[in-house]
């Protein structure tokens, strides 16, 4: 088999070319500009694989602008020949203009037709878009095309048209795919732009921000929508376009259940925390309303007036929500997919429930495509141009706090054990226009590091952050490290040992520069003192310590400390304890956000309102606090890695989770 593919580049073609690639034999041409080689080739390098090749065209061309000479070396019947022609590249975007939606789209597909004719290639895979359907009323199915439906955008027209152009004009076996709206990657949460749903991410950070996650907020029905995630996708289209006997069929690619817009929304909230939307009136009393008359038919049409939509632009465009998109917010069509099911049987493909992976969605979107941080001209003034030492910035909270540091302008130096993951985000940071210097160094070992410290006061222009986020945690009571003392020893070499030696190599390089700023990943702990706990917040109560003293010795030299006493955070560091599992904690993007808070305001504490709550108490009631504890010490038995054992069931998790809830954040 070989392929021919465009849109390699873009997002569906990303995963279609890997689900090739893992999935079939043979080669994989795929279109490229000129000017794209670079990216293409670095695409190339992170598969692994020879089997990808570059053909340079371009989209606006005729045939491709693909050169005769390579156009007659794989020719059928004269040359290797190409078995299936995968057309993806087109503008997948509501708010692009008539202009670009021609060029792209329809321009586009006739191109990429005339270059398969001249193949005479085995089939043709034209990836359309349910938007195809435009604004038909009812159930769409998979043998409807032209039912004379309003198409009431630039994208939904180019999108019947291009589809139109294949049905009538290709010389080649041809198959239509008609994706709903395809979001991240169920397992990853990968996604490489903000679209469809992803504009309201920013609206519900905003509420989760400043709103308790139970409060009840009053919503509206807004109709029905149609997610899907782009592996399913990728698979799909794969699995469908090597069967028999299909050419001359459209496949929809959507989720056969559609989704209300609401639930949509509240699975988005439920990832983030955030409070959820309550719909009052169930739509099984309004199913007779003439659709005007409903919230979904009503936002419709006032959003596509002109002179609302002006009004609305300058009052969205501020929570990132282009007004076009208000106007599709729910689909008028059902879109029937019983073929496409029956074309899947049997291979184990199939839409998974929004609901087991929108936290995927969510997290990969705090942590990669959110671009607050970057906007902020506060912390843009205070990080552009500065070197932020991040240490266990392989992961969690270090690596998001690295990803916004470059997203201000700044330059984080990262630093954990392994070098293969720094140089990772490294290159993560720099295809976003970023920079990242990569020092890999075992944080346990007291001569590496000096000899980190000698490599960064020598190669870089100043250090004016440093960000102590590497820590060892460890969840096990007195009773059970009686004969473990290495526990403690570990502990306070990597928290306290560690942090210190790597502060106080780099002070005299902030002496001389006179200013610098260190920020102290510390533990809510360390206020409330949970049981369990005694090895990990004791360390991390020795660096706060040291850090309050040598403050008043290094202020005069113009360097401070912040020491951030962080909730529970989902980080790989906690995932061992398959308690946490179910009790509420924060993003790292979260966590990250307050150390972005310690180096632009430079506060001595960044303390929760329970940490405060739990030193007064400690203060105040001593003897309270600890019977408190002491019960919440036999409610959470040690976990079962403790212990040295399989994990169990629990028996009293009703009561886990209630106390957890009411201290939310505490490491219990």
């Amino acid at each position: 088999m070989s392929y021919f593919v465009t849109g390699a580049t873009g997002f569906i073609g990303r995963h279609l070319v890997r689900e090739l690639l893992d999935h079939r034999e043979g080669e994989i041409f795929v279109l490229v500009r000129e000017s794209s080689l670079p990216r293409m080739e670095a695409l190339i390098a992170r598969w692994g694989t020879d089997r990808v090749i570059p053909v340079v065209g371009d989209l606006s061309a005729d045939a491709l602008g693909v050169e005769p000479d390579w156009v007659d070396a794989h020719r059928a019947g004269t040359g290797e020949g190409i078995d299936h022609f995968f057309h993806l590249a087109a503008i997948y975007d509501m708010t692009a203009d008539d202009e670009t939606n021609e060029r792209l789209n329809v321009g586009g597909t006739r191109h990429a037709l005339e270059l398969a004719d001249a193949l005479q290639v085995g089939c043709f895979h034209q990836v359309s878009s349910v938007a195809a359907a435009g604004e038909y009323r009812g159930r769409f199915d998979e043998s409807m095309f032209d039912e004379g439906q309003h198409l009431p955008s630039p994208y939904h027209r180019t999108k019947f048209e291009s589809e139109k152009i294949v049905r009538t004009e290709a010389t080649v076996p041809w198959r239509v795919y008609r994706p709903a709206i395809v979001v991240g990657a169920s397992e990853t949460g990968e996604m490489d732009k903000v679209d469809g749903p992803y504009y309201f991410f920013g609206v519900i950070k905003a509420l989760r921000d400043r709103l308790p996650a139970w409060l009840p907020l009053a919503g509206v029905d807004l109709g029905d929508t149609n997610v899907v995630p782009v592996d399913y996708v990728s698979a799909a289209l794969d699995h469908i376009a090597h069967l028999p006997d299909r050419d001359g069929e459209a496949f929809h690619l959507v989720n056969p259940e559609p989704q209300p817009v609401h639930e949509m929304i509240n699975a988005f909230c439920a990832a983030a925390g955030a409070p959820r939307f309550m719909t009052p009136i169930d739509r099984r009393r309004t199913r007779f309303v003439p659709r005007p008359l409903t919230p979904a038919g009503a936002l419709n049409l006032l959003t596509k007036q002109p002179l609302v939509q002006s009004v609305l632009d300058v009052a969205t465009s501020r929570v990132g929500i282009p007004a076009e998109v208000l106007a599709h917010t729910s689909f008028q069509s059902t879109f029937d997919a019983r073929r496409t099911e029956q074309a899947l049987a049997g291979s184990g493909i199939g839409v998974p429930d929004l609901d087991s992976y929108a936290r995927n969605l969510w997290t990969y979107w705090e942590e990669h495509l959110d671009d607050s941080t970057g906007r902020d001209p506060r912390v843009r003034e205070k990080l552009t141009g500065k070197y932020v030492v991040v240490t266990g910035a392989s992961s969690g909270i270090g690596k998001v706090t690295a990803l916004k540091v470059a997203q201000a302008g700044g330059t984080p130096v990262l630093v954990a054990r392994g070098k293969e993951k720094l140089d990772e985000l490294r290159a993560v940071i720099e295809e976003r226009g970023g920079q990242a210097v990569v020092q890999p160094c075992d944080l346990s070992d007291l001569e590496a590091i000096d000899a980190l410290c000698e490599t960064l006061t020598a190669e870089l222009p100043s250090v004016d952050f440093v960000v102590n986020n590497a820590g060892r945690s460890i969840r096990r009571s007195l009773r059970l490290s009686q004969d473990r003392f290495h526990d403690f020893e570990r502990t306070m070499q990597l928290n306290y040992f560690g942090a210190i030696r790597l502060v106080m190599g780099l002070v005299p390089a902030m002496r001389q520069q006179k200013r610098g700023h260190i920020v102290n990943i510390s533990s809510i702990g360390v206020q409330t003192n949970p049981p369990r706990f005694s090895a990990y917040v004791a360390s991390k109560a020795a660096l706060d310590s040291w850090s309050n003293v040598v403050s008043s010795e290094l202020v005069g030299d113009g360097i401070t400390f912040t020491n951030v006493h962080m909730p529970l955070v989902r980080t790989p560091m906690i995932a061992p304890t398959k308690l946490y599992d179910k009790f509420p904690t924060i993003s790292p993007a979260q966590a990250a956000d307050l150390v972005i808070e310690a180096m632009v305001e430079r506060p001595h504490e960044i303390n929760t309102l329970l940490g405060n709550a739990g030193a007064v108490a400690h203060t105040l009631t001593p003897k309270l606090a600890f019977r408190v504890l002491n019960m919440a010490y036999h409610v959470f038995p040690d976990s079962a890695a403790a212990k040295g054992q399989v994990p169990e069931g629990g028996t009293r998790e009703s009561e886990q989770i209630m106390l957890a809830k009411l201290f939310k954040g505490v490491h219990w």
